[in-house]
């Protein structure tokens, strides 16, 4: 029945219900996607404009991360991603001056968001036969504006 609540007569059980060999659905290429926030300080450098004055922002984040799912149906953990960005990619930019803690550039989102893909693209583990790749990385610094890098252009770099 669709749109009432019930409660589930009885639970799934593994290999009793479902077999392990049912976990799998399909053979495609999938895209997950999560997103992050961070709190951030910066100035433009050359920039004739508002920016130019130290301020800060809050960011928004969100990856794009595809590949092959696993035996159990999934390509990659939404809590692996976590782990990723927080060891070592926020530790960069939460609560940060940005124009020290990142490389040598004017902290520009456009500039930032190819670093952000960089990283994650280098944090990725290379030797899954799940082909994990990123895909796409939205950099917004207000709610309104965001920067964009995609696999196709980096690549093409």
């Amino acid at each position: 029945m669709v749109g009432t609540f019930r409660i589930v007569d009885k639970l799934q059980k593994l290999d009793e219900d479902i077999k392990r060999d049912q976990l799998k659905y399909h053979k495609k290429r999938v895209l997950v996607s999560k997103e992050f926030t961070f709190d951030a300080a910066h100035h433009l450098h050359a920039y004739e404009g508002k920016c130019k004055n130290l301020h800060g922002h809050t960011y928004k984040v969100i990856f794009g991360i595809s590949g092959y799912v696993n035996e159990i149906g999934i390509m990659i953990d939404f809590g692996d991603i976590k782990q990723l960005w927080k060891e070592q990619i926020e530790v960069y930019l939460d609560h940060q001056y940005l124009n020290e803690t990142l490389p040598c550039m004017n902290t520009t989102a456009e500039n930032m968001v190819v670093w952000i893909y960089e990283q994650m693209a280098a944090a990725l583990p290379t030797n899954n036969e799940l082909a994990a790749r990123v895909e796409f990385v939205k950099l917004y610094e207000t709610p309104t504006s965001y920067a964009e890098a995609r696999r196709e252009w980096m690549i093409d770099a």
